[in-house]
């Protein structure tokens, strides 16, 4: 058994069995791909893949578990390469950032900008995506860190720290009736069309519960993943806006008034999360410490030694409690 065959059959699998696309991934050819996973095959005995005449169609049994180890080991591998990186050159380096459309633009260049004023000679790569799809980027090794607000607990193998508090604002245009508007309700917002996120996107389904826990049924009329489509179309009149309260520039959106709704709805939190096995080098607890001060080298270790993802769970829940209000 050879590590690079182990890679090969890793990386046909997270390509969604399409060989091609692991064999330009992995700079080698197609048929050098197709009969090193053969060779593997033999050895063990066992069929990893399922074939359709030249093509996989799915991962048998056994294949399905030989990959759970196969993911763990190249995570190892990577580790140790992190470890001996650390000792021989502590700022040299690179962090994969998996997150939403909102952190990417509103909350993250205040933490970017003196990350690499610290670290230069650490390349950082962010990667945009639905909340699953970055918890998934994280659980494969695909990315460091995620960093979202819905759907990071459905993957037990990642450390979840919560981050901050956040909470929404309504956007209307200056002569739009809700502009003098002290006070919003639930009621008042439900009268008008509404241009929000896309269900699973920041915070949205806060939003959705308050409304359902009077039993309203607002009229959401379009929704994006990105903030500043939102407030397109609230320029255009095709509806108030809802969106994350960081994403209104006083400066920038001069043309639109914010309304506070936090008495409406209840505080999101954004989490940051990584794999439990993942090695994390000097600069990664700078970047943790720098996105959310209270998570000292001391809290994110605390964290990592906890085994069980329950108990993980409620650490978690005593520290959101001990987060300041949303701002």
């Amino acid at each position: 058994m050879k590590l690079r065959q182990l890679h090969y059959i890793h990386e046909v699998a997270r390509r969604g069995l399409n060989v091609t696309a692991a064999s330009e991934a992995l700079f080698t050819s197609q048929p050098g791909v197709s009969k090193q996973i053969r060779l593997l095959e033999e050895e063990l005995g066992v069929d990893i893949f399922v074939r359709n005449g030249k093509h996989l169609s799915e991962i048998t049994p056994a294949g399905q578990r030989i990959l759970e180890y196969t993911q763990r080991l190249i995570g190892e591998i990577d580790n140790i390469k992190r470890v001996a990186d650390e000792f021989h050159d502590a700022d040299r380096g690179e962090l994969a950032i998996a997150t939403t459309h909102t952190q990417a633009r509103y909350a993250l260049p205040a933490v970017v900008q003196p990350f690499r004023q610290r670290y230069p000679k650490v390349s950082l790569h962010l990667h945009q995506g639905s909340p699953p799809q970055i918890a998934k980027m994280a659980s494969e090794g695909q990315a460091d860190f995620a960093i979202a607000t819905e759907a990071m607990h459905l993957f037990e193998n990642l450390v979840m720290l919560p981050c901050y508090h956040w909470n929404r604002a309504v956007l209307v245009p200056p002569d739009h009736p809700l502009a003098a508007t002290s006070r919003l309700t639930l009621q008042d917002i439900a009268a008008h069309p509404i241009i929000t996120y896309t269900f699973g996107f920041t915070g949205r389904s806060k939003l959705d519960q308050a409304f359902i826990a009077i039993g309203l049924r607002p009229d959401v009329v379009l929704t994006a993943v990105d903030a500043d489509v939102i407030k397109t179309y609230v320029r255009l009149g095709l509806g108030i806006g809802i969106v994350a309260s960081m994403a209104y520039d006083a400066q920038a959106d001069r043309d639109l008034v914010a309304l506070p709704v936090d008495h409406l709805f209840e505080d999101s939190v954004t989490h940051i999360g990584f794999r439990r096995s993942l090695f994390l080098r000097g600069f990664m607890y700078e970047f943790l410490q720098l996105f959310a001060p209270h998570l000292t080298r001391e809290v994110v270790d605390e964290m990592v030694a906890i085994g069980d993802a329950e108990q993980r769970r409620k650490r978690a829940l005593a520290l959101i409690s001990e987060l300041p209000p949303a701002k």
